[in-house]
């Protein structure tokens, strides 16, 4: 490729290069670390265990479930006093491997809708759960009630990740007018509007595509089309509740907890990679060391910013109308965060680790793929709207 070419020809003293750094040979940490947002020093010592199971577990999807199924009996939940050791949790394990948080992040979720509606789902507890809330174009998927409070599920869902391994999924679908019960009910322009069900991936009726993954982030988590035939499933919270709830906001910022995690591993890569260099007598330049201090003040920024959002939550300030609003918020920062580490680093480490180096190479490639669930300037227009509502604090 042309670009060794052109790197011999340009100032390069700040990059570790192919004689140390990140470029596959570097030392591997005694072990992983755990993400700061609040805590002590000595709780986030506490994680380190977990953290060593993560690691052992990369790239094995049934393993990270049966973590993920263990943590979901005591990991906190959003709301109830501890959401910034929660979105600890959440960056740690993803500081690890993006994918490990992609796994356990929506577990935690569909754990934390059924405890906000009350849902009683038998067995919820040893189950790994998934949430799929997406739409696709010419896919629909409606709830019908029997009159009797059960329901039946018909149609397709896209972008159901992981679902052939799963045990259940809380899915959002349309309730068909008039189909009896409280779900006829419901505030919305299509259909009875949408509501939230619990459903077993197992159950008859439900059948899940296997999908062609050619990304090369995420790979151990492809997303396909999961198809209901008449598939029974257990109503969670009324109609629009799952949207409405608070909880809901909540959920969209624990995401952005696991990119900022995945934020501060890419930096402590770059760290690591300029103090190997420096080690062997490379010192980093002033561009290189320019652009580790702003990263810095990223990471230290988004720390604070998480730590007062969380303790917001906790206290009740966020259980309004404003909730989405600073999910927004905070989901849009933390993603061009996430973009702008992941810019800085791979211009001063070059493309050395991105082709020798596995653990770096798929850290870049998952996160990558795992930011654009954020919907960039769509996201922005919809808080745009609610700020000139009057929905800010300037």
């Amino acid at each position: 490729m042309d670009s060794d070419r052109h790197d011999s020809d340009r100032h390069d003293s700040g990059r570790p290069g192919r004689d140390g750094g990140l470029t596959g040979r570097s030392e591997i940490p005694a072990g992983p670390q755990a993400v700061r947002i609040s805590s002590t020093p000595d709780q986030l010592g506490a994680m380190a265990p977990l953290l060593g199971s993560v690691r052992e577990a990369v790239g094995d999807v049934p393993a990270l479930l049966a973590l993920a199924r263990d943590l979901g009996r005591t990991a906190p939940r959003p709301g109830e006093g501890s959401t910034a050791r929660l979105w600890e949790l959440l960056a740690s394990v993803t500081a690890v491997d993006v994918a490990a948080g992609r796994v356990l992040e929506p577990h935690l979720d569909a754990v934390a809708i059924l405890s906000q509606a009350g849902a009683l789902v038998p067995d919820a507890a040893n189950a790994a759960w998934g949430v799929f809330a997406a739409e696709g174009p010419g896919l629909r998927l409606e709830a019908v009630a029997d009159g009797a409070g059960a329901y039946v599920l018909n149609g397709s869902k896209p972008w159901c990740s992981l679902a052939a391994q799963l045990d259940g999924a809380v899915v959002t679908a349309h309730v068909a007018r008039g189909g009896g019960g409280s779900a006829g009910t419901t505030a919305g322009t299509e259909s009875g509007g949408r509501a939230a069900f619990a459903v077993s991936l197992h159950a008859p009726g439900v059948s899940c595509d296997t999908p062609q993954w050619t990304s090369r982030g995420l790979r151990e988590i492809p997303s396909g089309t999961v198809h209901f035939d008449g598939a029974s499933a257990v109503p969670v919270g009324g109609p629009g509740w799952y949207f409405q709830r608070p909880g809901f906001a909540w959920g969209g910022m624990g995401v952005a907890a696991c990119w900022f995690g995945g934020a501060v591993a890419v930096a402590r890569d770059f760290s690591s990679a300029l103090a190997a260099a420096a080690d062997k007598g490379r010192e980093p330049d002033q561009i290189a060391l320019a652009h580790l201090g702003e990263t810095d003040r990223i990471i230290t920024s988004l720390s604070g910013y998480l730590a007062r959002t969380a303790e917001r939550i906790d206290s009740g300030g966020l259980s309004g109308s404003g909730a989405w609003s600073e999910a927004l918020r905070v989901r849009g920062t933390v993603a061009a965060a996430v973009e702008r580490v992941q810019a800085l680093v791979a211009q001063n480490l070059g493309p050395g680790p991105l082709a020798f180096n596995e653990a770096y190479g798929k850290r870049m490639a998952d996160l990558s793929l795992y930011i654009r669930q954020h919907h960039a300037m769509r996201d922005d227009a919809q808080l745009g709207a609610l700020t000139l509502k009057g929905d800010r604090s300037w």
